[in-house]
C-alpha cells in the first residue's frame, strides 16, 4: 500500500466516521506529513489508529483523537494557541495552519530537539518550540486556545485563567481506564462552561496536579 492510498484510510476509515466532517480540517490531514513526525522505527505506524511510542516515555495521540480537538476548537487565523506538550510536533503543526501563531512548550531536551526539527523541515515558522515545564508556566500571557496534547487528573483554574475571553481549552481529563476529552470555554471573566466530546485514554502530561489516594 502506498503512503498516499494509507492516509486517505485513516481519513475515510477512522477520521470521518469519527464525526470530523469539517472539510478544512480533512483537507489538512491530508497535506500534513504525519509520517514526518514520527520516529523512523514507527513509521509504519504512522495512519494506525494507535498512539504512537516517542523518546522519554512519551506518545503521539492517535490520529482520530487529534483530528476531533482540532475540529471542536475551531482554531482561527487570528488567534494565538499555547499547547502543552509539543511530542513530536505535529499537533503544532495542525494548529500553526489554523492559527496566527503557536507556542508549544516541551519538557524534555529530546523532543524539544524532534519537534523543532520536524517543524523546520515542514515549513512552519508561525510554530515556536520552548523547553519548559507547562505544569509550571512562569511567563505572564493570556491565549485565544490552549491544548493539552496529554491528560491530566483535572484541568488547572491558573490554566483556565490564561484564556481570553471567548478562548477554549481541550484537555483530556480523569484517570484510567476511562478519561473524557473535554473543551472548556471562557464565556465571561468568571464563567467556563464545559464540553465533554468522548471518552479515550492518553498518557499524562508531567508534573500536573494528582488527586490524594488515601488507602483504608
Amino acid at each position: 500500500m502506498s503512503i498516499e492510498q494509507a492516509r486517505f484510510n485513516m481519513i475515510e476509515q477512522q477520521i470521518r466516521p469519527w464525526n470530523v466532517l469539517d472539510a478544512g480540517i480533512l483537507e489538512l490531514l491530508g497535506s500534513v506529513r504525519r509520517e514526518d513526525f514520527v520516529p523512523a522505527a514507527y513509521r509504519g505506524l504512522a495512519f494506525m489508529d494507535t498512539e504512537i511510542p516517542l523518546p522519554c516515555g512519551q506518545n503521539m495521540l492517535a490520529p482520530k483523537v487529534e483530528a476531533r480537538i482540532l475540529q471542536e476548537l475551531a482554531v482561527r487565523k487570528d488567534e494565538w494557541v499555547l499547547e502543552i506538550g509539543a511530542g513530536s510536533g505535529f499537533m503544532a503543526a495542525l494548529l500553526g495552519h489554523r492559527a496566527a501563531a503557536v507556542q508549544t512548550l516541551e519538557i524534555h531536551e529530546e523532543l524539544v530537539t524532534m519537534a523543532r526539527a520536524n517543524l523546520q523541515r515542514a515549513g512552519m515558522n508561525n510554530v515556536t518550540v520552548e523547553q519548559a515545564d507547562g505544569a509550571h508556566y512562569a511567563k505572564s500571557a493570556e491565549f485565544d486556545v490552549i491544548v493539552l496534547s496529554g491528560s491530566v487528573a483535572r484541568i488547572p483554574q491558573d490554566l483556565l485563567q490564561r484564556l481570553k475571553p471567548g478562548g477554549r481549552l481541550a484537555a483530556i481529563v480523569g484517570d484510567e481506564p476511562v478519561m473524557r476529552a473535554q473543551i472548556v470555554t471562557r464565556a465571561t471573566a468568571t464563567d467556563f462552561r464545559t464540553r465533554d466530546l468522548f471518552d479515550t485514554v492518553a498518557t499524562r502530561l508531567e508534573h500536573f496536579p494528582e488527586p490524594s489516594r488515601f488507602q483504608f
